[in-house]
């Protein structure tokens, strides 16, 4: 039962084949059972979830359906506002922090029926691609207990490839929906800014960060869309487009004619062997689907200085008014270079990022799809803080070793991680499919097709 879709649960539950109260104490069996060796729900809320439950049956048995997650049960990254439950954002200094209102990704997850099971971990405020933080430790990887779940949307990551929720949000400003979801081998989608909506009362029009959706299949990402996203006037950003595109089912997807460009480094970035011969076999398989692959040596190198330039903004923005001495290192270290910045920075990474957004728009003019490795690396031995070298070449801080996930962040544009294969370790790797501004359903039935013809996403951890 926790290894279906959560679009066949949902059939389930609407046909009242199973109630809600069924299907939530499966998965809370799990979570006892493999919970305390993944780590990845910090807070768990299962009387509460209980009670949702049972009112989700009664619902239905009035003939009251309340959307297109009634009664699935769902987990919040630790970084997403929960009214009424603790939300750390894995930091010391929020340990006891309890919110009055939800995020809004969160409200919409429960208005279409979903039920809260708990909040998954994540590192200090979403502070890199390794699932670990001084309140909660650190959260391991379903398929190698020793290895990294990734982050920041590890805990996420986790807990759908254990069975432990049928859907999880997350949220991504380097990777952290795709990096996960890669090393986890389940799939996540970063999308166009504004396609989810989000609000800040700081910086509302920063569009490095999104939140979005974790699943185990495309058309469960497509399930949860259909109810995350569409218009907010809250939300400065807000795609004026319904949720409502993304509901299934789909027909098979046709990619006779569509034009992919494979990058197998991303212009040059070092990737571990094990990690390019798996993604290796992307461009044979979108081939063997009648896809015309080309490949392509990019040149996104404008993105790193763009990146890091508005992230350590934000961070001075966001958390420079913070106790640095109940920061943790990699926090405070992203805090101090966005004192830095000056006007000049900024002014020099608008530029950049203008100029690659026009570069990239003519670059979608002669290609559908650009798909590359979502991580330079497979999975890492959770003990380490950060990857230090790859390929062996040295990586100069914790962040430089997601760059073929950070460089896509800064091009505005809907990308999808799907699993490729394993190494032969059994480690997952995850290829990502990243398309046009604003063409995240197009990305999403490409990935689909993608992830239909392989079928490397069925294949479970041995996590027991």
């Amino acid at each position: 039962m926790i290894y279906l879709t959560a679009v066949e649960m949902a059939r389930l539950l609407r046909a009242r084949e199973i109630s809600a109260v069924e299907l939530l104490e499966v998965h809370l069996r799990r979570i006892e059972e493999v919970g305390p060796r993944v780590n990845a729900i910090v807070t768990l809320v299962a009387e509460r979830a209980l009670r949702e439950a049972g009112e989700a049956d009664r619902d239905l048995a009035r003939g009251h359906w309340r959307g297109p997650l009634h009664g699935l049960p769902v987990a919040h990254k630790d970084l997403a506002d929960t009214a009424g439950i603790r939300t750390t954002y894995g930091s010391p200094l929020f340990a006891g922090h309890v919110p009055t209102a939800d995020a809004p990704i969160v409200r919409r997850m429960r208005a279409a029926g979903a039920i809260t099971v708990g909040k998954t971990n994540t590192p200090e405020f979403g502070t890199g691609s390794h699932t670990v933080n001084a309140l909660f430790g650190a959260t391991r990887n379903p398929y190698d207990l020793s290895r990294s779940a990734g982050g920041s949307s590890g805990g996420a990551a986790a807990a759908l490839a254990s069975g432990m929720v049928a859907l999880a949000d997350g949220s991504d400003m380097g990777g952290s929906l795709r990096n996960p979801a890669s090393f986890c081998n389940v799939v996540g989608l970063r999308p166009t800014p504004g396609r989810v909506p989000s609000t800040s009362d700081t910086a509302a029009w920063f569009t490095l960060g999104v939140p979005g959706p974790m699943a185990r299949t495309v058309d469960d990402l497509a399930l949860m869309m259909s109810a995350v996203a569409g218009f907010d006037p809250a939300s400065p950003l807000s795609i004026a487009e319904s949720g409502a595109v993304f509901a299934g089912p789909w027909g098979e997807e046709d990619l006779s004619g569509v034009r992919i460009a494979w990058s197998p480094d991303l212009g040059g970035l070092p990737v571990d062997p094990e990690t390019a011969k798996v993604t290796a076999e992307a461009p044979r398989v979108l081939e063997g689907l009648g896809a015309r692959v080309e490949q392509v040596d990019l040149d996104l190198s404008d993105a790193e200085d763009a990146f890091r330039t508005y992230r350590a903004w934000y961070y001075a923005l966001s958390y420079g008014d913070l106790p640095p001495g109940g920061l943790g290192e990699n926090v405070r270290w992203n805090v101090e270079r966005g004192r830095e910045v000056t006007g000049a920075d900024l002014a020099r990474a608008e530029r950049l990022r203008s100029g690659l957004y026009r570069r990239m728009s003519d670059f979608f003019e002669t290609y559908d799809l650009l798909v590359a490795p979502v991580s330079q690396v497979p999975p890492f031995p959770v003990e380490q803080p950060y990857v230090s070298e790859v390929a062996g070449q040295a990586m100069p801080d914790y962040l430089a070793w997601m760059r073929s996930a950070y460089w896509i962040s800064v091009l505005h544009a809907p990308a999808a991680s799907v699993p490729c294969g394993f190494t032969s370790g059994g480690l997952p790797v995850g290829v990502q499919f990243v398309g046009r501004p604003f063409a995240d359903l197009r990305v999403l039935r490409l990935a689909r097709a993608f992830e239909q013809a392989t079928g490397h996403g069925l294949r479970r951890p041995p996590c027991r």
